[in-house]
């Protein structure tokens, strides 16, 4: 299967560039609650670039709203984010959609739009920044191949399968080459085949786009899968690291009741004889 990573977005060049040299996500004694109840209480972390952050724990602990603390969607109470070394927490939408040049999200249950062609939902940015058709349709048909759905750029979401539209959320998140990709739950609800192939997939992206990223996952096998293997460009293929090896930019958090309960590499997870971990692995 031939592979071309979606070209770099060359829209809103009056954007913000991401430094370099500063962590890509910096939570500081971040926290929120919704209606007198705290959902996230004195989150801090960083993640560098090139770095891969899986997030686990229970329902309920908070993981969906801190991946959406880190776009923007919502707001901390208290605490400090800052994002390609960009304080965002308190910034205004029209300032935040500048930020979000860098960033694509592939949300839980995919999100997209059931009024719009698989076309226009990849499209959706550029469409909104106003690029030429054929620039967009360029675009929109290197992602799609990206998930290998190319010949469905004409259908709608409701004639595709779970796993297709969340194949076409993917093609929406890397349309404009971002440097930090957030993945809410890519696999949750579907079947264990069509899982691999978001994992696949997200492999893929990670090691052809070099991209820095967030993962929540309630499937430890989705985990492990990341960190136990790697994207060949030469055969087109997924592959295990050699020698058991585990890919060490990597790191594993693991949220409880709003709180970091672990932060770490694959192995420290692995090996940890915290009793609410041992639990939660076995």
């Amino acid at each position: 299967m031939s592979i071309t990573t979606p070209t770099a977005p060359t829209i809103d060049e009056a954007a913000p560039q991401p430094d370099p040299n500063a962590p890509v996500i910096t939570f500081d004694h971040v926290s929120i609650g919704f209606e007198g109840k705290k959902v996230l209480e004195d989150i801090s972390f960083t993640v560098s670039r090139g770095e891969t952050l899986i997030i686990l724990g229970p329902a309920g602990g908070g993981k969906s709203v801190l991946m959406k603390l880190c776009d923007g969607l919502l707001q901390p109470d208290s605490g400090n984010i800052t994002v390609f070394g960009r304080e965002i927490s308190h910034l205004k939408e029209e300032e935040l959609y500048s930020a979000r040049a860098h960033i694509g999200m592939v949300f839980q249950e995919s999100a997209l739009f059931d009024s719009l062609t698989v076309r226009d939902n990849v499209a959706y940015r550029l469409i909104e920044e106003h690029l030429p058709d054929e620039e967009v349709d360029r675009r929109v048909r290197e992602a799609l191949r990206f998930v290998e759905l190319e010949d469905k750029i004409d259908m709608f979401p409701s004639e595709l399968s779970g796993g297709m539209r969340r194949r076409v959320s993917i093609a929406r998140a890397i349309i404009s080459g971002p440097d930090l990709l957030l993945y809410d739950s890519p696999t949750a609800g579907l079947d264990p085949i069509t899982s691999t192939t978001i994992v696949e997939l997200i492999i893929k992206q990670r090691d052809v786009g070099h991209n820095t990223a967030l993962l929540i996952t309630h499937r430890l096998q989705d985990a492990f899968t990341l960190v136990s293997h790697r994207y060949n460009e030469q055969t087109k293929a997924m592959e295990p690291l050699p020698d058991g090896e585990l890919d060490q930019n990597t790191r594993f958090i693991m949220l409880n009741e709003g709180h970091i309960v672990f932060e770490g590499t694959t192995l420290e997870f692995i090996l940890s004889n915290d009793p609410f971990i041992r639990d939660y692995l076995s």
